[in-house]
């Protein structure tokens, strides 16, 4: 576990906090999970793009489907993993010990 995938941990937490109190700790733990899985596939789409010879301002050479499935490393794979973790931990700490609102 690097830098990267403690902070990423961090900011899906701080997204939860923040989230919580409009849409619960479910929901809001689904959230920062999708903000992180979509940042992380549009950097593979970028990465496959600009190794097809792809430049700025011209379109991607990728399929909307290609960032999904191509191109994810163990580093990509923490990445997602450690918000993942972190967030589903705290709501369900939060609704096993807490009352609710």
């Amino acid at each position: 576990m690097n830098r990267t995938h403690l902070e990423h941990a961090i900011v899906a937490l701080v997204i939860q906090l923040a989230l919580w109190p409009l849409f619960g700790p479910w929901a809001a733990a689904a959230v920062a999970c999708a903000v992180f899985l979509g940042r992380e596939i549009a950097q593979h789409e970028y990465r496959l793009a600009i190794w097809r010879g792809w430049k700025w301002g011209g379109p991607k050479p990728v399929h909307w489907h290609e960032g999904l499935w191509r191109g994810w490393t163990r580093d990509s794979v923490f990445d997602l993993l450690a918000p993942l973790v972190v967030c589903l931990l705290a709501a369900w700490l939060v609704s096993r010990y807490l009352p609710p609102l």
